[in-house]
């Protein structure tokens, strides 16, 4: 039975104990961004701020905050948390679609975690099974579609230029959330160590995100006490941009295989994004050097038996050069998998969210005439190159991913009000963009050119 398959068994027998709604990572699932003070249970919901009030007594209110344990009976009750719409949208599209809230769900399942939530309170704390950490807005890079909370020199560049002129400055104001100059200052840390030695006891997944976690001095803190004072049934995972110098790596490498090795952590994953290939990839995400990022990925495959997952945040620049990052994916896979061994089958992963905000760098507001044909091509590439039992090709799990990528950009259609801002907002962003940072979006994205000069034209 393939993971899809077990995925859609699965699902039923938990929405019939418990609600049509149900998605178990609202309980067992958290992201915190200690920088500003923020958390949602998964990406799709926008993050609500947590109130320091409510840590005083309750560290683990960096996830338990009252908003979220509102969002926990709603869902119990069978209504829908209106964060939660990118994974109604990709059910309401047909009942074999999976999406998001099943996938999470069904990954975490067990019946004592149902029991628990059946049983207990809406409101009850809980100790999350995985957790996404951030400790710093600290990066090397300014990824177009990040943002400053998010990202330094992002901040820096807002901070000396001012936001870029769009109709709405959502994500560019620097001025509502305090910047930490040591990360030691941050409440929001003090609560995070504070709630550690309760919540490493049932921790299975801890996950660092960024900013750049390996220029955060957090993780390596983390790295002592783990030394220290060991959690074996721990998994480590980081998001590292994988653009940071190479002794960086080797130092993550060597702290990691030494942890490993004793037995005090469990096991270690590595993310890393990249959303399409070459210089094209370098101009979406500035601070990129293509080929110090391939080096440290090399160095870090070479010398280690584990796996790395390529977080693909699909947006308008991979609509028309994916298939560049599909090859390097089957190139890398014949390269490394010989050194796959049955519990670590696949060591070159990927997934594939499609990006919403900001709204320039969604792929919807590309004409779906001249734009679609790129996503076919694509998508027959995958299904030409997929078999389950063959690790240098694609699983259909990850064929049917990208399928509903695909589906999703064919049946999404922006009022005709909103399209012509978001092609005003393109060219004004772009245009800002390319005079800040010294490049040229028609030079590297030729096949973008027209589409570019169409929304020039909507200025006047």
């Amino acid at each position: 039975m393939s993971e899809l398959d077990k995925i859609k068994q699965l699902m039923p027998f938990i929405e019939d104990k418990t609600s049509p709604t149900f998605c178990l990572a609202k309980w067992h699932h958290t992201t915190i961004y200690l920088a500003t003070g923020e958390t949602h249970s998964c990406y799709h919901p926008a993050p609500h701020k947590i109130p320091l009030e409510e840590l005083k007594n309750n560290p683990s209110a960096l996830h338990n905050t009252l908003e979220k344990k509102a969002q926990r009976k709603m869902m119990l009750d069978g209504h829908k948390p209106d964060g939660c719409s990118y994974c109604w949208n990709i059910e309401s599209m047909g009942k074999d679609y999976v999406s998001d809230r099943h996938i999470k769900t069904t990954s975490i399942y067990t019946e004592e975690r149902l029991e628990e939530i059946k049983t207990k309170a809406a409101d009850f704390n809980v100790n999350p099974e995985y957790i996404e950490i951030s400790f710093s807005n600290e990066c090397n890079f300014k990824c177009g579609y990040c943002h400053p909370k998010a990202s330094s020199r992002f901040w820096n560049e807002i901070k000396q230029h001012g936001p870029y002129a769009q109709s709405s400055v959502h994500r560019q104001d620097i001025d509502w959330f305090k910047v930490y100059k040591r990360e030691e200052d941050n409440p929001y840390i003090d609560a995070w160590w504070e709630w550690w030695p309760e919540v490493s006891k049932t921790l299975n997944i801890l996950r660092i995100t960024g900013g750049e976690p390996l220029m955060h001095k957090s993780l390596w803190d983390l790295f002592e006490k783990l030394d220290k004072d060991p959690k074996p049934q721990i998994q480590i995972e980081v998001n590292s941009n994988m653009g940071v110098k190479p002794k960086l790596v080797q130092k993550l490498t060597d702290t990691v295989k030494k942890l490993k090795s004793e037995g005090k952590i469990r096991s270690f994953k590595l993310y890393t994004s990249i959303d399409t290939w070459g210089p094209k990839a370098e101009y979406a995400r500035t601070g990129l050097d293509i080929d110090l990022w391939e080096k440290n990925l090399d160095y870090y495959l070479t010398n280690t038996g584990w796996p790395v997952t390529f977080m693909i945040t699909f947006n308008i620049f991979s609509v028309t050069s994916f298939h560049l990052l599909l090859e390097k994916i089957l190139e890398w896979r014949r390269k490394y998998n010989s050194d796959a061994n049955a519990t670590q089958w696949q060591r070159i992963r990927f997934d594939t969210p499609h990006l919403k905000e900001p709204t320039i760098y969604d792929m919807n507001i590309l004409p779906k005439e001249k734009f679609m044909p790129f996503m076919y091509k694509h998508l027959e590439f995958m299904e030409s190159n997929m078999d389950n039992n063959d690790r240098t090709k694609f699983s259909s799990l990850e064929v049917e991913k990208f399928r509903r990528v695909v589906d999703y950009m064919a049946k999404t259609h922006y009022e005709p009000f909103k399209l012509k801002q978001a092609h005003k907002d393109f060219y004004n962003w772009f245009t800002e963009f390319d005079k800040r940072r010294n490049c040229s979006l028609p030079e590297t994205f030729p096949e973008l050119e027209k589409f570019y000069n169409d929304c020039a034209v909507l200025q006047n």
